[in-house]
């Protein structure tokens, strides 16, 4: 059956009022359905950046301090943990289309509202709807992204998922590029809501109008269980490395390598550089070769990266270590995400939810941690705890290569 058929058969079967048959909906899934997912990745990594270079703005604006600040901050992540864990069977039951396009909507108008509210009340209650949104699109576009690997018979995870960081950079660096060149915070968050609705509307035709519907209309929040329980682990540890070098890889640079603060950012550039270069190689690699690799030299790389950072006094050694973590943590998190779509322990809409919230956890909880264990001791033996966790993922490799 040719695609224009598949598609004409899904068509047929909507307008009757019957579900589509799972062979007609895979065999619909072609180069616009890919193209709609690489845009909402995109989307997804341009909206959630675009709030980072606002966030001092905020602050002057309601007045508060830094500890009031942090407070606020964690409204956003509440908000995502709200949402994540329901995002897999509300996509099963309404579409992952309807579920993104509804929760981009959300995004373009509280993001304007993050730039214009001054008053502490309402920012928080802004903040956790923005962050409920932000979360609801992150599972969702997972969703989509499993459903179409799948159908394509291909490996292109990574690849979208490299999306998500050339969008992270787009968002911030554009945002960043407006408010220098003295564009008011609140016309600059409008400016990027059109444009985020502008490229839905471009992209939105290839969204999925279903989701993993195998849960069979159960109960809305699925625990985690079976191999789910480790996928969310290893996802909790790779998301952690990732917030602490946005978090940590500056101040490592200034407090231990007397590195000037005003180029101390140069860290995070490295390591999101090098993940990005990661992430558009990585559905070669793992089609050529398999997730196992990724996992076993992926995480070990990432760990000797951490290590050198930590252990050898060299400014220039540490920023070798960061790009070694960015190139080895770049294809674990779309390996893993792709295992919890091919798991049958539990439906893989739930499953993606159950990994995507420990996962988020371990961004949130990440930076307190840290700094606990610098505390106590130091920085460096933070960043070499963390090498050791990822010696772990490596070592779940065979595990969850073989539960694929």
């Amino acid at each position: 059956m040719s695609e224009s058929e598949s598609r004409a058969a899904v068509a047929t079967a909507a307008a009757s009022g019957l579900p589509p048959s799972a062979a007609s909906q895979r065999a619909a899934i072609g180069a616009v359905e890919r193209l709609s997912t690489r845009v909402a990745f995109f989307i997804a990594g341009l909206a959630m950046a675009a709030w980072a270079p606002l966030v001092p703005y905020a602050k002057a604006r309601t007045g508060v301090d830094d500890g009031t600040l942090g407070l606020l901050l964690l409204a956003l992540g509440a908000g995502s943990l709200v949402t994540m864990p329901l995002t897999g069977a509300i996509a099963g039951r309404y579409g992952c289309r309807r579920v993104i396009l509804l929760a981009s909507a959300v995004v373009c108008a509280t993001l304007p509202l993050l730039a214009h509210f001054s008053g502490v009340p309402a920012m928080a209650l802004t903040l956790f709807v923005f962050g409920a949104a932000i979360g609801t699109i992150d599972v969702a576009i997972n969703i989509q992204a499993v459903i179409v690997e799948k159908a394509s018979g291909r490996a292109l995870m990574s690849g979208f998922h490299g999306f998500f960081s050339v969008g992270g950079i787009a968002g911030a660096g554009l945002v960043s590029a407006m408010l220098w060149w003295q564009v008011s915070p609140l016309n600059a968050a409008l400016s990027v809501a059109v444009l985020l609705a502008l490229l839905m509307l471009f992209g939105g035709r290839g969204l999925l109008r279903y989701g993993d519907d195998s849960h069979g209309g159960g109960s809305m929040f699925v625990l985690p269980h079976g191999i789910v329980i480790l996928l969310g682990a290893l996802c909790f540890i790779v998301f952690l490395a990732e917030g602490a070098m946005l978090d940590w890889s500056a101040l490592l640079l200034v407090s231990q390598r007397a590195v000037d603060a005003s180029v101390a950012g140069i860290g995070y550039a490295v390591f999101a550089a090098a993940m990005t270069i990661g992430r558009f190689n990585g559905d070669r690699i793992v089609q050529r070769f398999g997730p196992r690799p990724i996992l076993a030299v992926g995480g070990a790389c990432a760990a000797a990266g951490f290590l050198l950072a930590a252990l050898i006094p060299s400014a220039a050694t540490t920023l070798i270590g960061f790009a070694l973590v960015g190139f080895g943590c770049s294809n674990i998190v779309p390996v893993l995400f792709t295992a919890a779509g091919n798991q049958k322990a539990m439906p893989s809409g739930p499953a993606i939810s159950a990994i995507s919230t420990l996962g988020y956890a371990g961004i949130l909880t990440g930076p307190a941690g840290i700094g606990w264990i610098a505390k106590i001791s130091s920085l460096p033996l933070a960043f070499v705890v963390l090498g050791l966790a990822l010696i772990a993922v490596a070592a779940s490799a065979r595990i969850v290569a073989a539960r694929r």
